[in-house]
This record gives structure tokens, sequence and C-alpha cells, in this order.
């Protein structure tokens, strides 16, 4: 027994060596890489930006193509450039047989913005040159040039931006389109004259205005503090608490972890990736109901302390009437938790085939009639009882008031008004209700394998039984999305309403919602926030008092803490094949949370 036990150490002691080489090759790794991209950076020189056209402003007015002109490294430059927003890739090479390149050019009529790439190697090509200048009389273009400066003076007579490093390499190519889009700012003049137009001294001055995507050195952690974060997915994964989960970390605008873990299933041999769209549930409320609410506010046209009827005249009659939005936002309004609608289904309820009886798609061959929401869910929510009205009761029915509000208010649906207002000018590609209408299966990932209600596994279709059953749009779940999309709007409310270089929210509407405005809880106003009771360690044993963000029901997670610059952005499928609560058992978000806090806290020493 003694022996094997000297063996256990022995092999325990082996794999700890083993992990602290690989964790001190990545470390050193990562300092390589940074260096690198510093070299990169301090040389890279922003021209011809006279009307401040980068970074790229106002994207959803944009519709970016990327094309490569003999480039080598374009799809890292494209894989890039994606992170900020949808990028169509064309390539010169696709049109060989074209003598000027006109049939690209044809191609590109429904695109506004027109990132080109070149490099020393086709900088000569006349073919190349006449095909941007011809473009650049009709669209707005930057051209990112790779190589030696002598190339500048082919762009003698082109007033479109240019990017121009001196590198052409991979890494070159995941840094210049984070210029192009406010990631990295640009602070170099030319150190030489190559031409009469670029000369010693020419050059740019921008301020980063969106997320940086780089290695944890960059922003001062060290990878090795946060390899941590491996061995608790693992331990998830091998402990059946969910199959597969995206893990981001964001510190001072740096996104400097995102990683997948797992498989879609666990029967399944597609792995998680980073750009996997996963089911939000509850944090469908901060992401998606409660900015809608804070713009409202803003702008003067929801007030706090307005009943309900004000907003909704059915409720007038209902025992809602008197109740103010701010009990509402603070979870004290008295409303029940939920009410469990799906055990209300009768069998001439819903059909397998979609009519004009039958139309709301809860699921794959699963319609409700006609009317149900409407007649029969909303009915049963506005008359529900009110019995613990100024005490803290977490109810999803106070989002569900809430996104009949808001329509009220901008009078058109929650998912119209969020992807308008904020998703897509905020470049978020991912994020957003009803996915199976806009992406691939395979990039959604499944939960639940529903044996009770829906008798399906659910892909791309809200888990929740009463956001699907309202047809997938609800106020408290059915929103989707991927990690980075995430990490962008939460990055925007790190920065107290700005992003991009626009403002969302000023300062002072962002402070409001996230601070705790309970005398009776910990929340905030929507927002959950840290839990000053220390015994309940939440959402994690190191978490700020400043802390403030949402879990949801499917396994996920998104908090800031404004006082370590971090955006933490958990996303699971916990309840896939079917609900369990190992994944909180485990304490697996909180866990990672704290590695993150403390490799944070560790490089401020």
């Amino acid at each position: 027994m003694k022996r094997n036990r000297l063996i256990i150490l022995a092999a325990a002691s082996f794999l700890n060596i083993l992990c602290l080489m690989a964790c001190a090759q990545e470390h050193a790794t990562n300092e390589k890489k940074l260096t690198i991209a510093n070299t990169i950076t301090q040389t890279t020189v922003l021209l011809n930006n006279e009307k401040g056209n980068i970074p790229l402003k106002s994207l959803d007015k944009k519709n970016i193509a990327s094309v490569s002109l003999g480039f080598a490294y374009n799809l890292v430059f494209d894989s890039l450039a994606n992170k900020y927003d949808k990028i169509t890739s064309f390539s010169a090479d696709a049109y060989k047989d074209s003598l000027n390149l006109n049939d690209l050019e044809d191609d590109l009529k429904y695109f506004n913005v027109i990132l080109v790439s070149i490099d020393d190697k086709n900088i000569t090509n006349t073919k190349y040159l006449n095909f941007i200048n011809s473009i650049s009389k009709s669209k707005s273009v930057v051209v990112s040039y790779f190589g030696n400066g002598t190339g500048l003076k082919a762009f003698d007579l082109l007033k479109s931006p240019i990017v121009w490093t001196a590198q052409n390499s991979t890494d070159a190519a995941a840094i210049v389109p984070q210029y192009i889009f406010g990631g990295i700012a640009a602070s170099n003049k030319l150190a030489s004259t190559f031409s009469a137009k670029f000369a010693l001294g020419s050059g740019f001055i921008t301020t980063a205005t969106r997320l940086k995507y780089t290695v944890p050195e960059d922003a001062g952690v060290n990878s090795n503090n946060l390899k941590e974060i491996d061995a608790i997915a693992a331990e998830a994964i091998s402990q059946k608490a969910t199959p597969g989960m995206v893990v981001l970390v964001a510190k001072d605008g740096k996104v400097i972890f995102n990683k997948a873990y797992g498989t879609h299933t666990y029967d399944s041999t597609l792995p998680d990736k980073v750009t996997d769209i996963f089911d939000l549930a509850s944090v469908t409320k901060v992401t998606a109901t409660t900015p809608s609410v804070m713009r409202l506010f803003e702008e003067g046209k929801l007030k706090l302390d307005t009943n309900i009827g004000a907003y909704i005249s059915k409720a007038r009659t209902t025992p809602m009437n008197n109740i103010q939005v701010r009990e509402v936002m603070l979870h004290q309004a008295g409303f029940i938790p939920f009410i469990p609608f799906h055990d209300y289904v009768k069998a001439g309820d819903y059909s397998r085939d979609s009519t004009a009886a039958f139309p709301t798609k809860v699921a794959d061959n699963y319609y409700i009639k006609k009317g149900f929401f409407k007649d029969f869910m909303w009915p049963k929510m506005l008359n529900s009882p009110i019995r613990t009205r100024g005490q803290y009761v977490y109810s999803d029915i106070s989002m569900y008031v809430m996104k009949d509000i808001v329509e009220h208010i901008s009078e058109e649906p929650l998912n119209e008004y969020a992807y308008e207002n904020f998703y897509k000018p905020l470049g978020m590609q991912t994020a957003g209700f009803l996915p199976r209408n806009r992406f691939a299966k395979d990039q959604i990932i499944p939960t639940e394998d529903d044996k009770y209600f829906r008798k399906t596994l659910l892909v791309g279709y809200v888990h929740d039984q009463g956001a699907g059953l309202a047809g997938g749009v609800s106020g408290h779940a059915g929103l989707f999305s991927s990690a980075n999309d995430l990490a962008i709007i939460y990055q925007m409310l790190l920065n107290k309403g700005t992003y991009g270089g626009e403002e969302y929210f000023k300062p002072s509407t962002v402070d409001m919602f996230t601070s705790k405005q309970s005398a009776v809880s910990r929340r905030g106003l929507g927002f959950d926030r840290w839990d000053p009771d220390s015994s309940k360690h939440y959402p994690s044993d190191l978490a700020s008092p400043q802390t403030y963000g949402h879990t949801g029901y499917t396994g996920t997670c998104v908090w800031v803490d404004p006082s370590r610059g971090l955006v933490y952005v958990f996303l699971s499928n916990r309840v896939n094949p079917t609900v369990t609560d190992k994944l909180s058992n485990l304490k697996v978000r909180g866990r990672i949370q704290d590695v993150v806090n403390k490799a944070i806290d560790e490089s401020r020493k």
C-alpha cells in the first residue's frame, strides 16, 4: 500500500513538474509574442487619416469587405477583423482570369467599406494599383500595406487611409486590423522620407476605442497564473457538470484569455469553439431588457417611479396596476417567481406542423396555437397574486413586464430594439434572439434533450419553457450570443457607456443601474451584484464589492469588476442532456473567476 502511495505521489510530482514546465514555456512564449507585437506596434504608422476615418465608427452603417491583393496572411487578417464586425472576404487570386479585376469590383457593389491588404511582392502590380484607385472613387477604402516603406510612393495620389507596417508576418496581420477598428491606438510617425507625400514625420495619432486581442502579459498578467482554468474546465467536463464551455477574460480593455473546452454534447465529436453561440438564459435580463430600459430612462421616456398601469393598459384592472417600475427592476414587486406555463399545455394547444392556427414555433416540430401568449399566458401573469411586495423575491415575471413596457414605449419588439440600438452598432454579430433564423445549427450549442415538453434536443430554441411558448423572444430569457459579443457590450458598460468612439449611455446611468439600489437586497436595477454576506461567497470568494453582472440557468454568467478592470464571461450548457446542479456544486464559475482575480491581484504586487 505504501509503495502504491509513493508511486502515486511520484506520478503527481512528475505531473506537477510537467505542468510547471508547460506553464513556464507558455509564459516565455507569450513574452516573446508580446515583444514581437510591441516591435510591430512601435513602427506601424497610420497615414492619410485627415478625415478621421480610422478607427472606424458607426458600424451599423457599414457593410465591410476585406480584399486580399496577393497578401499571404489574409486569413489571419480577416479572422481578427471579424472580432469587431462582420467581414466578407475576397481574394484577387480568385479573379486571375480577370485582366483588370472588373469582376471583383462588381462583386463589391453591396459593400461601402473595403479593407485592402497588399504587400511588397504585389505593390508594383499595375492591375492591383488601378483596382485600388478605381474603388476608392466610390467607396470608403482602407489600405493595409505590409512591407518596405519604399513601396508607399505607389500611393502618392491615393487619399484613402493607409496603415503601414514594415513587417510582413502572421503577427503583423493580427495587429493591423486592430488599428483599423480601434483596438490599438496609432501613435507613430514616419522615421524617414519615402516620397514627397510620405515624408519624415508624417502620421496620425488615434485613441483606442474598442477591445484589443492580445496575450495576458500585455495586461501585466502572467500566463502561468491562468493555467488552473484548464484544470477546472477539465474537472467540470469529467464530472459531467457540462459537456463544454467557453471562457473569456478581458482586462483593461484587452482580451487576454478566450478558450473553448469540451464538445457540444457528451456524445458529440463536435468541439466547442470560441465563436459558438450559447443560450444565455437569464443573462438576457441584463444584456437585452435592462439596457433597453436604461436607454428609455435616459431619454426621459421611461420613469422608474411611475406605476406599471401607466405603461400597460391591460394592467390597469389587475393587482399589478400600482406597482412602480423601480420595484419591478429590483425584484421587489411581490410577483411570484414563475409560472410553469408548459404544464398548462393541452393536446389541442400545439401541433407538430406549422399552420395558420399554429403559427408560433417553440422548437423543431412543435408549434403552439395562435394567441397562446396573448390570451392565456399574459393575462395569467398580469393577474397573478402579489404576495411579497417590498421583499426581494427573484421573479421571471418581472422581465416579462419590463419587455412589454419597453415595447409600448419604443413601439417595436424588444429583439429589434436591442439589435438596432446596441448589438448592430457595437459590432456584435451573434447576439440576438431566434438564432436558428440566422446561423447554422452547428454553430449553436445544444441545451436540454427535452423528454417532457418539446420531445426534442433543443438547438437554437430557448431552453426556458415560458420564453419558448412566447415565441422565443422574452425579457427574461431567449437571448443567444458568443463570448466575444458579450465581452463587447460589457466592456462598453465597464467604460461607463462608451465604445467604438460612441456614447451609448451617460456614465451616471451606468453607475445608477449597476450599483446597489435596494435597501433589502444586494441588487442593482436589473443587474445582480456582489453579495455582502461573506458566507455566500457570491459570485466568488475574491470578487470585489464593485462586481456586477448576472448568471443564467443554462450555465452562463457575465461579471464586471471595475476595481480590477475585468470583464469575465463564462458560457456553458450544463442543462445537457438534462438539468444537473454539478456546475454549481463544484463552484466552477466562481473558481474560474477567482483564478482570474488572483492572477490580476498578483500582477499588482
